[in-house]
Formats: structure tokens, C-alpha cells, sequence
């Protein structure tokens, strides 16, 4: 268990130019006191860590140390080899770039974790694209990501409802969603007819949207300015913003912020509402049938309201998205269910119900003799 914690504080160091006592507690899940202790010991075996003091300290490894990889067992090298999609990478242009470092990684494990990788693409594929649609690569998808790796302003022409728009963009993060890429990002200006002129505008709104990445038609990454440097490193002859680059927000969690959004989208979708009366055996279904947290918000209102009749039967006003998409979701709790309004649902309802009972009808004394 120690033996794990001190090479994760190696890499842990390796990867950023120094870190504190505080961040690597945190990191670790340890006290302060124990990274210290580990310091030490690293530091006994041969591991250059300097400890910089001051208000403004931490610790970091000289020297341009780095170790190998002899540290991974066996599940944790398997997981490192299944922890991209592949068929992302590929269309985000990274495949030769993936390829490259699992080989550099394969390198660097010991002879009897060689395999690692093989058993794990043998044991285990992810597949992104939802059922019964081919996947399709947005055309500008390796240009984007580009732009999202170099942290590089972007001017792109977006198709948005029944025109299109032209949005100075700053690209924070990608998403596969299902079968589809999604663009995290702050736009430094309003929405402007395409042609209009592009001057130079406030951001009039900093706020993060979400963008279709395949509804982009057109995207074109900043260039850095006369006499500033365009490389990765942001560039020492220039400000970021004059290499045509951006200053990340550090306060920005994309995973966070995805999941965040992804809940406001489910929930702008429910436009309606519905009324239905629900059996004790329908309360349970109702989550399984209809959006899961919308269903439960509402069993709780009205809970909280009265609660279930002398029957045990609870009458809740479910958000739906529609009344076509209500009447296909609580079709399928048949009986533990009766939809109370509106009218135009309900006797719905009540014709689909004289037509099931039609079916369901045994047959007359008339038929069966006709049959003998």
C-alpha cells in the first residue's frame, strides 16, 4: 500500500512543475505529516524531491528526473490501455499520437506486463455509436480538437434553427455523446448573421454553451499575430492572446459542467404536463417508463401534498415532453395508471383501453359454434 502511494507521489511530481504539501495530501487521500514522511523516504532512496520553503513552497523532483513505469500491476496497466475510445481518437486525428504512446508506455512496463495491452483489446471494446445509426465524422472535428488541445480561439459558422451564425469562440472541451460530438465552449461575442463584419466585439455573454459539433459549417482557427509565437508553449514573444490563444478558466470542470448541462437538456425537453393517477406497483414503474429524476421530483411533490388515496393510488402532475411522447411512455404501465387530464390524453386513453378490451374479449357462444 505504501509501496503504490510513493510512486503515485513520484508521478504525481512528474507531471506538474511542483505541487504542496496541501495538494498532494488531498491527491493521496493522507495527512500532510505522512506526505512529508514519504518525501523523506523518497528522497533516502535516491529520488531528487526538493522541498522549496516560503509561503509559496512545495515539492518538486531536479534534475529532469523521471522514472519508469515499474510501478503499474497488471489491472492498472489494462486499464491504461482501454482508458481512450479508439474510434474517438481516430476521429479527432490522435490515432498515430495514441498508437505512439501505447507503444512508449508498452516500453516502459516490465517484461511480464508486456501484454497488457493485447489481453485487454482482446477482453474488452468500446463502442460509442448508439444502435441502428452508422457512425458519421464531422468534417471539422480534427480542426476543432485541434483547437481545443492548443487552447486556440476559434471563428466558426454555426447552423443554428434556420440560419446560420458567426460566433468567435473559446473551445474548452470535447464530448462524445452517444454517436455525437459536442463542443464545451465560451463565446467572446454575440450571434451575427453570416457576412456580417467581424469587429471586434466585448464578450457580451461569458457564459459556457454546448455546440453540435457537426453543425458547424465552417471553423477557422485564430493565427498568431505579427512577431508572436505560435507554438505550444504559449510563446515568449507575446502575450497568449497575441499568439491567438486564450487563458483557460482553472475554475472549469468538464466532466462537471456536461453533467450540469446534460440535466438542464432532459429537463427543458418536458415542456407539458400531465395528471395521472398511479397504482402503488405504478409509482415503482413510473421511473422506468418516463425521465427517471423528473418522475421520482414528482411522486415526492405529491407525497408531500396529501399522499395516496384510501386505495393506495397517488395522483402526481408529471413534466412530459410532450403529449404524443406521454401517451407511448405510460401506454406501458397498462393498468396501474389512469391518465385524469388533459381531456384530449385521457380519452385517448379510454379508446386505447375499449380497443385492448376488444381484443382481450373471450369469444361468443355465436363464434364458437360457428368454429365447431
Amino acid at each position: 500500500m505504501r509501496a503504490a502511494r510513493l510512486i503515485k507521489l513520484v508521478l504525481l511530481l512528474q507531471s506538474r512543475p511542483s505541487m504542496t504539501a496541501g495538494e498532494l495530501a488531498r491527491e493521496l487521500e493522507v495527512s500532510e505529516r505522512t506526505v512529508a514522511r514519504d518525501v523523506l523516504s523518497l528522497s533516502e532512496a535516491g529520488v531528487p524531491v526538493y522541498a522549496d520553503r516560503g509561503r509559496a513552497g512545495g515539492y518538486r523532483l531536479i534534475g529532469g528526473y523521471r522514472t519508469r513505469l515499474t510501478g503499474l500491476g497488471r489491472s492498472e496497466a489494462e486499464a491504461l490501455f482501454l482508458s481512450g475510445v479508439p474510434s474517438a481518437l481516430r476521429e479527432m486525428g490522435l490515432a498515430d499520437a495514441a498508437s505512439a504512446a501505447r507503444l512508449k508506455v508498452s516500453a516502459a512496463l516490465l517484461p511480464e506486463l508486456r501484454d497488457a495491452a493485447s489481453g485487454a483489446a482482446q477482453r474488452f471494446h468500446l463502442d460509442a455509436p448508439r444502435w441502428y445509426h452508422d457512425p458519421q465524422t464531422p468534417e471539422l472535428l480534427p480542426v476543432i480538437a485541434d483547437a481545443v488541445r492548443d487552447d486556440r480561439r476559434l471563428t466558426v459558422r454555426y447552423l443554428r434553427r434556420d440560419r446560420e451564425v458567426v460566433r468567435a469562440l473559446e473551445p474548452y472541451g470535447l464530448v462524445l455523446k452517444a454517436g455525437v460530438w459536442y463542443l464545451a465552449a465560451r463565446s467572446t461575442d454575440g450571434p451575427r448573421p453570416a457576412g456580417a463584419a467581424s469587429a471586434e466585439a466585448p464578450a457580451a455573454r461569458p457564459g459556457f454553451r454546448v455546440y453540435r459539433v457537426d453543425r458547424f459549417t465552417a471553423a477557422e482557427p485564430a493565427a498568431p499575430a505579427d512577431g508572436a509565437d505560435g507554438g505550444a508553449d504559449g510563446g515568449a514573444a507575446g502575450p497568449d492572446a497575441a499568439a491567438g490563444r486564450f487563458v483557460r478558466d482553472p475554475e472549469f470542470d468538464l466532466p462537471a459542467f456536461w453533467a450540469e448541462r446534460a440535466a438542464q437538456f432532459r429537463r427543458s425537453l418536458l415542456r407539458e404536463e400531465v395528471v395521472v393517477r398511479l397504482s402503488p406497483a405504478g409509482v415503482r414503474q413510473l421511473p422506468h417508463v418516463t425521465e427517471p429524476a423528473a418522475a421520482r421530483e414528482a411522486v415526492d411533490r405529491a407525497v408531500a401534498a396529501g399522499g395516496p388515496d384510501a386505495r393506495g393510488w397517488l395522483t402526481v402532475t408529471l413534466p412530459v415532453e410532450s403529449q404524443e411522447v406521454a401517451y407511448t411512455q405510460l401506454l406501458g404501465l397498462g393498468p396501474e395508471s389512469e391518465v385524469l387530464a388533459p381531456a384530449d390524453l385521457r380519452d385517448r386513453f379510454a379508446t386505447a383501453a375499449h380497443r385492448t378490451a376488444a381484443l382481450y374479449a373471450p369469444p361468443t357462444g355465436g363464434e364458437d359454434a360457428a368454429a365447431g
